[in-house]
């Protein structure tokens, strides 16, 4: 394994289109397609979907994921999308390994995208940032900076291409948030110069009863009130 200075941070292109995410570990062009077989997730619905998806946002904002790769294998990405896209009909949460509603619908890549230049909200929403594979016990790649430096690339390509602003909802700073989901706790964003516009209760975590039991557990081993580590927190950084 590469030293983190060594960690290449980059855009992804369409040259190769990271269409599911790093839960089972790094991906590499020989592996992305080797599917997991332990779930009964619908894979090949999924890539199809998901990869005219992120072609087309790539081809209409000229990306929507940063990577971070040692040598081969991508371990690391930001995935996200204009806050308009996200409003859109039939967008869901755009989760890329799930069904419709938690994730965009089977057509909605043929929804009309418009350009940077006709949206009124020059808005970049963050979807989700995973290093390594979070919920593996061991993971190489965490808190190594590799995270910082990505947000940092997105930061830089954002003002270069004229976005006005970058979102994200975190919470906070517990560890079965980030593995279960990805999300960095909010000290994460407010380091890189982001700043909390608002917090509320998260409308779906309740339903998820052992997520919450830990969560609860957690937050009062970190001294923080339970119902507050429900919330979802919105965190801003204008270009």
């Amino acid at each position: 394994m590469n030293m983190p200075n060594d960690i290449v941070i980059e855009m992804m292109t369409k040259d190769f289109i990271l269409w599911r995410c790093l839960h089972s570990g790094p991906l590499t062009r020989k592996t992305i397609d080797q599917l997991p077989s332990n779930n009964k997730m619908p894979w090949e619905q999924y890539r199809a979907r998901n990869k005219a998806l992120l072609t087309k946002l790539t081809d209409v904002y000229g990306a929507c994921v940063v990577v971070a790769r040692d040598g081969d294998n991508i371990i690391g990405k930001i995935r996200f999308y204009p806050k308009t896209i996200c409003k859109m009909k039939d967008a869901g949460s755009l989760c890329l390994q799930q069904d419709y509603p938690i994730g965009p619908s089977d057509d909605f890549t043929e929804m009309d995208f418009p350009p940077l230049d006709k949206l009124e909200d020059k808005t970049l929403k963050v979807h989700c940032l995973m290093i390594g594979s979070p919920g593996q016990e061991k993971n190489p790649y965490q808190r190594k900076g590799i995270g910082s430096r990505m947000v940092k690339t997105l930061i830089d390509w954002a003002r270069e291409n004229g976005w006005k602003q970058i979102e994200t909802d975190s919470f906070e700073d517990l560890p079965i948030i980030y593995q279960t989901t990805g999300s960095a706790g909010h000290t994460f964003w407010e380091n890189l110069g982001f700043k909390m516009v608002d917090r509320f209760p998260h409308p779906y975590l309740c339903e998820y009863k052992e997520f919450v039991t830990t969560l609860e557990e957690q937050a009062k081993s970190a001294g923080i009130d339970p119902e507050k580590a429900k919330d979802s927190i919105v965190m801003r950084f204008d270009l």
